[in-house]
């Protein structure tokens, strides 16, 4: 793919990704009342004989168990797992990206390009990418984000794995 193309892609992107954001509905959450009544519907007669406390509902999503609030052990399964993941396809960004620069090829990303220029410099941007990983993941679950917790492993597999097999395409 040439810069020009990826350039467009990104582009395109950045468009879907505004217009999306634009059009949400969480956007006009807290804008004006609409009167969805009709000019022809009966006007409401509220007669206040005392004042009413009101109080605000909280909605809560209905789950199978309701004392559980989705607090985990750090290392159970689920985490193992992902961190496993996580540093198989490091593993495999290390070794495709290490081959393509050895038979001339450029990297892309400029914050590796830095330590790119040695077989060392490499293996240590992987490995402290995935000890970071690992810490940003650890800082999430003692604040109570534990969605946040494993989304961050998933989109760094799935960036890995977007390096690797864009890697392999252009060997």
């Amino acid at each position: 793919m040439t810069s020009r193309k990826t350039s467009r892609y990104f582009s395109l992107g950045t468009v879907v990704l505004a217009l999306s954001a634009a059009f949400s509905p969480a956007l006009f959450a807290q804008g004006p009342a609409v009167d969805t009544a009709g000019p022809d519907a009966p006007t409401p007669v509220v007669e206040a004989a005392a004042p009413v406390m009101i109080t605000p509902a909280i909605a809560r999503p209905s789950i199978a168990n309701p004392s559980y609030d989705g607090a985990h052990k750090f290392w159970d399964t689920k985490n193992r797992a992902l961190f496993a993941a996580v540093a198989a396809f490091s593993g495999a960004d290390f070794a495709v990206t290490r081959a393509n620069l050895q038979s001339g090829g450029v990297e892309l990303n400029p914050v590796v390009r830095v330590f790119g220029r040695s077989t060392a410099g490499l293996a240590v941007n992987f490995a402290g990418q995935t000890a970071g990983i690992v810490g940003m993941s650890y800082l999430f679950h003692k604040t109570g984000h534990h969605k946040m917790e494993r989304l961050l492993s998933m989109v760094n597999i799935g960036g890995s794995a977007g390096a690797v097999g864009y890697g392999l395409v252009h060997r």
